[in-house]
């Protein structure tokens, strides 16, 4: 599992009954992984789409290096969400992971960096396994953009809204897990906790608290999905 930020990190691994330990992760740029005796490692991998591809990549090649690889990267945390379709606490399960500012913005607007001829700017989680984390967890499902900046505007809101129709949520780590996860060739899946509307800015009225919360109890939730998910049966 890759959070951004300690506090994400602790609601995920307080989700899950084992013992907690901090496991050495040389070179992480990020803060702390910590394991949990028969359930995940939970790292605080850092905030930003850079710093979260460079923590993750770090985890992966370490327990790959160990002959202990994993065999799924989930990125966790909380979003703002485009209102009204997502309320805050709800949680939202990516069925695509986007980089929605990721290109180049010109006369005719913006060009993602795929219509330039490079990268990419989508993963797509494995089906069944969205499929069975929204069922178990009450989720909704849609897009999660990736983005650099946090809307701040009801302007920008309204541009990202209108060049992706199907985003539900907008956080800052998703694409960069991803990359990492992907560079590996292990699957990945994105969860988010809504704490506020994206939008004009407002911190006195985010639910970070409740946010939390509700990220912790859906992982209580998912866990079952997790430890029972086996990516040769996709």
């Amino acid at each position: 599992m890759a959070t951004a930020v300690p506090a994400e990190r602790d609601a995920v691994a307080g989700a899950f009954p084992g013992a907690v330990r901090q496991v050495a992760l040389p070179g992480a740029a990020g803060g702390s992984l910590v394991g949990i005796a028969g359930g995940p490692d939970v790292l605080a991998a850092g905030v930003g789409p850079a710093l979260a591809a460079a923590s993750t990549a770090t985890a992966l090649t370490a327990a790959a290096l160990s002959g202990s690889p994993y065999r799924l990267v989930v990125s966790a945390g909380i979003a703002g969400g485009f209102a009204p379709h997502v309320p805050v606490g709800s949680l939202v399960v990516a069925d695509e992971i986007t980089a929605a500012d990721l290109g180049a913005e010109t006369a005719d607007g913006f060009l993602p960096v795929t219509a330039l001829g490079f990268g990419t700017v989508t993963h797509l989680p494995p089906a069944a396994l969205v499929r069975d984390a929204a069922a178990a967890t009450g989720a909704l499902t849609g897009a999660v953009l990736t983005v650099s900046t946090v809307t701040g505007t009801a302007a920008r809101a309204a541009h990202l809204a209108g060049r992706h129709p199907r985003a539900l949520a907008e956080a800052m780590e998703g694409f960069g897990v991803a990359e990492a996860a992907a560079a590996h060739g292990v699957p990945v899946l994105e969860i988010r906790a809504v704490s506020n509307p994206v939008g004009p800015r407002d911190r006195g009225a985010w639910r970070i608290g409740d946010a939390l919360t509700a990220l912790a109890e859906g992982f209580g939730k998912l866990a079952p999905v997790l430890e029972s998910w086996n990516p040769h049966d996709q």
